[in-house]
């Protein structure tokens, strides 16, 4: 039996467009004599679809997609992902579904048993878990097919009652093939390859795992489909962050050893791609085409427009530097050498006149008061004005430039650099921007060595560095990841002996996270590249009080 992976990038809500697209991979398998097709997760309608399923005229265009496909499955054998009512009386409307269509005719659907509501995900909110288990009869083969979650209830983080391999084993299927929608975080990569090869090991069965590709808003999906034999070792994968299509000649007495080389480690390379996707189909599926930047000559600003570059074309990105009387030379001249190393247009507009006239409009206001971080944030909103002035008039969006760093402790000003359509770098630690940085200059200077090697600063005040409000950068990245990330309490990271935190400063920066939850319920989308991201996977009440 010949199989395709199909790994393609679909666009949420495009019922037409991924039908088209789902159609012509359809007949490039059938021109490579493709006995079976498989497609990802909801791939009819996009993953995921959100309250977009909420509609039932959205249900109805996926079923007139749906019998469109089954038309055009004539001497093949279709496997894909999209809704179905579930037709019940009570519980949810709603199944996550996979279709399998041979010559024209429905053979069978699958309903997916597991559905996440953790992280990002809150499937529960809008499907009916299934509970009929039973294999496919295809070509003389046994297929027990599955879908995405439901192959992840095999380690010790089990979240769920039933696993549906374990129901499906009883009916000695000689195969398993998986849809899925799992998306890029940096250490998912290899614990999603880790579970499904174990699955395969575990129920000494081959596996075809079809995953998505490519940016929907914050959520970024790498693909990286493949084919594991039964001993557990990958024999073929599909590429990362790109449409793939592979076929496998397979049959169920043949041996496959593994010959598999490894496509990606985990390295900063990896989020470089994600990123540059993330920023390519945030613009190219919302049908924008030019960004807008603030460029301080600083380390997050250049990183942002360095990647934005890559992934839009240069001459698409505008870079406009906004001094004022406190910003240095040097930084002026840095950010407009980024823009010349990059083939970027460029701008240099001085915020003195803007920030003048606020404070004589305010002056009768503040009379008697003495200046504080007020001034500093008027110089920052500012620089908003300017950027969404930019943005309107032009049809630019603007980028962010936030890092997690500074997000996470309310290091940055609404309304001011907080303004923007999308945050690249809103996911990214401030070690971690350095090292992107690094990664980005591993041929050449892309980015000048000079902002690369600067001290970090706001430049809102004379003299002014990070280290006056923050304490150094790896010591504050390690704190916050233990916060954010590891789920630990200020005493439990303070009882990190190895890592010999001070109590005072843990603390303080704990409270700093937990006070500005109400800045980042207002922030823009952010590019999620963490297991623990700012936004949909991480929720936290904003009017609380608690102490961790």
């Amino acid at each position: 039996m010949n199989i395709a992976l199909a790994q393609l990038n679909y666009i949420i809500g495009d019922i037409e467009g991924n039908t088209e697209k789902i159609i012509g991979e359809i007949n490039r398998a059938k021109s490579q004599q493709v006995d079976l097709v498989v497609f990802s997760e909801l791939a009819v309608c996009g993953y995921p679809p959100k309250d977009l399923i909420d509609y039932p005229s959205f249900i109805e265009r996926c079923e007139l997609a749906l019998v469109e496909i089954c038309q055009a499955t004539e001497n093949i054998g279709v496997l894909l992902g999209g809704p179905a009512w579930s037709g019940l009386e009570r519980g949810k409307k709603l199944f996550n579904s996979a279709y399998f269509y041979k010559d024209k005719k429905l053979l069978r659907r699958v309903d997916k048993t597991l559905l996440p509501s953790y992280d990002i995900f809150d499937e529960y909110r809008y499907f009916q878990p299934n509970e009929v288990f039973e294999c496919i009869d295809f070509m003389g083969e046994k297929i027990a097919v599955t879908i995405c979650e439901d192959l992840w209830n095999i380690d010790t983080e089990k979240y769920y009652k039933v696993t549906p391999m374990d129901e499906l084993i009883k009916q000695n299927p000689t195969v398993m093939i998986n849809l899925s929608g799992s998306p890029y975080s940096y250490n998912h990569v290899e614990k999603r390859r880790n579970r499904m090869k174990r699955n395969a090991k575990s129920y000494s069965l081959p596996l075809f795992y079809v995953n998505q590709v490519g940016g929907n808003t914050d959520i970024l999906f790498d693909g990286g489909s493949m084919f594991i034999n039964a001993d557990g070792d990958i024999v073929e994968e599909c590429g990362f962050y790109k449409e793939d299509f592979k076929v496998i000649q397979w049959a169920s007495d043949k041996p496959y050893p593994d010959n598999h080389e490894d496509y990606y480690d985990y390295d900063i390379g990896l989020i470089h791609d994600a990123l540059v996707m993330g920023v390519r189909d945030y613009f190219g599926k919302i049908g924008f085409k030019k960004a807008v930047l603030g460029s301080s000559g600083g380390i997050d600003s250049a990183v942002v427009h360095a990647m934005a570059a890559e992934a839009l074309g240069a001459e698409n990105v505008k870079a406009i530097t906004m001094p004022s009387k406190y910003s240095s030379t040097g930084s002026e001249d840095d950010a407009k050498k980024l823009a010349e190393n990059l083939g970027s247009p460029f701008s240099n507009i001085s915020i003195r006149k803007a920030y003048d006239a606020f404070e004589d409009t305010l002056a009768d206001e503040f009379a008697g008061v003495a200046p504080n971080v007020t001034e500093e944030n008027l110089q920052a909103r500012s620089r908003g004005v300017i950027l969404m002035a930019y943005s309107n008039k032009f049809g630019h969006i603007v980028l962010n430039t936030s890092n997690k760093s500074e997000s996470a402790v309310g290091y940055s000003t609404l309304y001011g650099d907080m303004c923007g359509g999308l945050s690249v770098i809103g996911d990214l630690y401030k070690e971690q921007v350095y090292e992107l940085a690094r990664f980005i200059n591993r041929y050449g200077e892309v980015i000048p060595y000079e902002i690369v090697n600067k001290e970090p600063s706001a430049e809102l005040r004379p003299d002014q560095k990070d280290s006056d409000s923050l304490p150094p950068y790896p010591i504050l990245d390690k704190i916050l990841f233990h916060y954010i990330e590891g789920k630990k309490g200020w005493k439990e990271i303070v009882a990190l002996k190895e890592e010999g935190l001070d109590e005072t400063l843990v603390r303080k920066i704990v409270k700093m996270v937990d006070r500005n939850e109400y800045k980042r319920f207002q922030a823009s989308p952010t590019l999620r590249i963490s297991h623990k991201a700012f936004g949909t996977g991480r929720r936290m009440p904003i009017v609380a009080k608690y102490n961790h």
